[in-house]
């Protein structure tokens, strides 16, 4: 079934631009890989022309997807060796990373950890604050500040929004920043997530001219599911993506996300039934309920059996389609699927792993330091 798309003019201005609100932590007007660069702007330090924080999906534009998915696949390259190995452990064995996780995290927290050692980082943790002296009084920022006199890189995720970006904004105001990555601020943003998945769709479609002119769908819990969110803000740096919200009304993907879409004349469908459109989708990213967000019994009337990918499925995927979940996954992954070759969930979970080595590496600028 041909599936019927919002369609909108294409602005290619629009595609390298994008202006952030100042919530996401960059100040109002900054523009993204632009010239202009405010405190904050597109996670760039005033202090230095360069990626600094990581906060928001829409701070990145093609040519850094392209330049980190290239960085990400040689690193790995280099560590197929036991020489290749040590040479990345001599990158950055004099930094030093906190990882401040108060929301739990198994993938995420294991991946950027297992990343820093790979370059050599020594690293610090709280997943508690219960354990720290926020539980005598002191407050978010003065715990923050406290991180940055230790330590060159705070890696955080909070039940929260806007966390993220509240502590890059006090680094932009200090003698000492240190960069902050996102690691997942609330049911908001995951923009190391989004990286990590735009660069398994890459190279899933690598004998397909890449992820210009695919067709994906995302499915599931998109209201509150950040992962979907932050994947489809990136989508806005392809050309002829088209984007299909598989849903039921009251999970379907947020207005804002839909807005920034037509703003970069980027087309999305969206359906409640997975069966009109699964045999037209390149690629389905599969999300699990956010129950850690119900108010109330919101999710109670959730039908998990409409919105899942099991074998009764597989037949109507493309013979070379490609299907994703950034896992924890629950009912909507039937794990006898898992042998299939077009699931790439768990290759996925290992890609995160390095990219963030390569935010790392980018941020850090060491890039050069790399053998040829």
């Amino acid at each position: 079934m041909a599936i019927g798309f919002v369609a909108f003019e294409f602005d290619a201005d629009k595609r390298d631009v994008t202006r952030i609100p100042p919530e996401h932590g960059v100040r109002s007007g900054a523009l993204v890989q632009g010239r202009r660069h405010g405190a904050g702007a597109a996670g760039l330090s005033q202090r230095h022309r360069r990626l600094f924080h990581v906060l928001d999906p829409r701070q990145f534009d093609r040519a850094l997807l392209d330049d980190l998915c290239a960085l990400s696949t040689r690193l790995r390259r280099h560590a197929r060796s036991r020489l290749g190995a040590r040479s990345l452990q001599t990158l950055l064995p004099h930094k030093r990373a906190m990882l401040y996780f108060t929301q739990p995290s198994t993938r995420t927290f294991l991946s950027f950890d297992n990343a820093c050692h790979l370059l050599g980082v020594r690293t610090s943790e709280i997943r508690d604050p219960a354990i720290s002296s926020e539980v005598k009084g002191e407050t978010f920022e003065d715990s923050i500040r406290t991180f940055s006199s230790y330590v060159d890189v705070i890696i955080m995720r909070t039940h929260e929004a806007g966390m993220a970006a509240q502590s890059a904004a006090l680094m932009d105001r200090i003698k000492r920043p240190v960069p902050i990555i996102n690691a997942g601020s609330g049911r908001d943003q995951h923009p190391t997530q989004a990286l990590l998945d735009i660069h398994t769709l890459e190279r899933s479609f690598g004998r397909r001219g890449g992820i210009d002119g695919k067709t994906i769908g995302l499915m599931g819990d998109l209201r509150r599911g950040r992962t979907a969110r932050s994947l489809a803000y990136l989508m806005k740096n392809y050309r002829d993506v088209r984007l299909v919200f598989i849903a039921p009304d009251d999970f379907g993907m947020g207005s804002d996300i839909k807005v920034h879409l037509r703003e970069h004349g980027l087309p999305f469908h969206e359906t409640r039934e997975l069966g009109s459109v699964i045999g037209d989708l390149d690629a389905i990213y599969v999300t699990r309920l956010q129950t850690e967000h119900d108010v109330g019994d919101e999710s109670k009337g959730y039908e998990h059996a409409r919105y899942r990918i099991g074998p009764e499925q597989l037949p109507a995927l493309r013979s070379d389609a490609v299907i994703m979940h950034p896992l924890p996954r629950g009912p909507e992954i039937d794990p006898a699927i898992d042998a299939d070759p077009r699931a790439m969930y768990w290759r996925q979970e290992r890609n995160g792993m390095w990219m963030r080595v390569a935010l790392l590496v980018k941020i850090f600028e060491v890039e050069d330091e790399l053998p040829p």
